[in-house]
């Protein structure tokens, strides 16, 4: 299996040489990543710069092509330029920090998976719970297995998988829910301050998201240490609105009188 790795806190993260040692044992691996931390970029593209991969060493001589962009754009140069030929699947990870919830509009792991997808290729981002983590070893071992099975089983284009796994060793995680991503709100808020110079500037803030007890609900069981599965679609069309549009009298033949 041909795998490509990359992640959104740079080359040098935990969490992706975790997934490298992992997948290595048994698979051909690449690592195209950002060349510092991108977190929360979400699917941005880099248009207005040229790009510029290095190639460096890394996690005790290891090699890896560090880019001066984002996640997606880590794909992208993978797959068009770098590689020589398209991967089986594309991880992105290990993120430490969940991205459960509303954080998957946000997060340049998840970009990565579904720049992956976009390109028909298997794409799984992994993130997981807390920021001290301790366990990405058990993690990654979780996740080879995991891009194995994906890619015996398949997925339809443009799907993707968004794993979160709680921060414990294997033995002590309860299993494994296939979950929808939750869209409760959480409260926001920017913090209003005036530097020495008498210039305002905003720290943004939000608590954190609350998720209920329902075990279909990504965040829900991640806080009652499963790991949850969110099978992620590209195509961000409302269909049922759609069909509902469809019937709606827009006016436009009054407007050309």
């Amino acid at each position: 299996m041909n795998v490509l790795l990359t992640n959104d806190d740079g080359i040098h993260a935990r969490g992706l040489w975790a997934l490298y040692n992992s997948f290595a044992k048994n698979h051909r691996v690449a690592v195209v990543a950002p060349d510092r931390e991108r977190s929360a970029i979400g699917h941005a593209i880099t248009l207005n710069q040229p790009l510029r991969a290095a190639k460096i060493s890394f996690n005790g001589g290891c090699s890896g092509f560090a880019v001066n962009g984002t996640p997606a754009d880590c794909i992208k140069l993978a797959m068009l330029e770098i590689l020589p030929s398209r991967p089986d699947v594309v991880v992105a990870g290990i993120n430490p920090g969940a991205n459960v919830g509303a954080n998957l509009n946000y997060s340049g792991t998840v970009a990565a998976a579904k720049e992956a997808a976009l390109r028909g290729t298997i794409g799984i981002a992994v993130s997981i719970e807390g920021t001290q983590t301790e366990y990405f070893d058990d993690a990654a071992r979780f996740v080879a297995d995991l891009g194995e099975t994906v890619l015996r089983k398949g997925l339809p284009f443009g799907t993707f998988l968004n794993v979160n796994l709680p921060n414990l060793p294997l033995e002590a995680i309860r299993g494994v829910q296939i979950c929808r991503q939750g869209v409760a709100i959480s409260a926001e808020y920017v913090d209003k301050r005036t530097d020495p110079r008498n210039r305002t500037y905003y720290w943004q803030g939000k608590d954190m998201q609350s998720f209920g007890e329902d075990f279909r609900v990504d965040g829900a069981a991640l806080n009652q240490n499963h790991i949850s599965i969110t099978p992620v679609k590209c195509d961000m069309t409302d269909y049922r609105v759609m069909d509902e549009l469809i019937e709606w009298d827009w006016g436009i033949e009054e407007l050309k009188d």
